[in-house]
């Protein structure tokens, strides 16, 4: 193992982790219509290439063109890093409980209720906010060591 993991901040990188969680499926999903959306840029109504150029701007078709091309490059880079993420990250997450990920999304993903997680872990459970908090501290330190590793 290299020396670099014993001096990252592992707990908060996985927190980090879960937070990205939901964009980075959203990326996943959502990509491949974007790229068809580009694509059809290129085929759509506008200026005509021609070899008679613009009275505004001779070179506005090209600049058009590479301008989609440069937004299909970042879609697709952006791609591959969202499964890159869901390769490392995914595995992970699957072996956690369902009471875990419910846990964490609570208190980490925008669609938990923040500062509410507590008291709705509370109802939920029918347990005492020091449990809330032993249980997320232990479902974040499983999650971490999966990740990660032990030290």
């Amino acid at each position: 193992m290299s020396i670099i993991w014993k001096y990252l901040d592992k707990r908060t990188a996985t927190i980090n982790a879960i937070k990205d969680y939901e964009s980075m499926a959203f990326i996943i999903r959502s990509t491949e219509k974007e790229i068809e959306r580009a694509n059809e840029k290129l085929t759509s109504a506008g200026p005509k290439l021609s070899d008679i150029p613009s009275v505004h701007d001779p070179k506005a078709g090209e600049a058009r063109i590479l301008s989609v091309i440069d937004q299909i490059d970042i879609l697709e880079e952006r791609y591959n890093q969202a499964l890159e993420y869901m390769r490392w990250f995914q595995p992970a997450w699957d072996l956690i409980t369902d009471d875990e990920r419910y846990i964490l999304k609570m208190f980490y993903t925008e669609n938990g209720y923040g500062y509410n997680a507590v008291y709705s872990i509370m109802d939920k459970y029918n347990i005492e906010q020091s449990a809330v908090y032993k249980r997320k501290n232990r479902a974040l330190n499983r999650l971490t060591v999966l990740l990660f590793g032990k030290e």
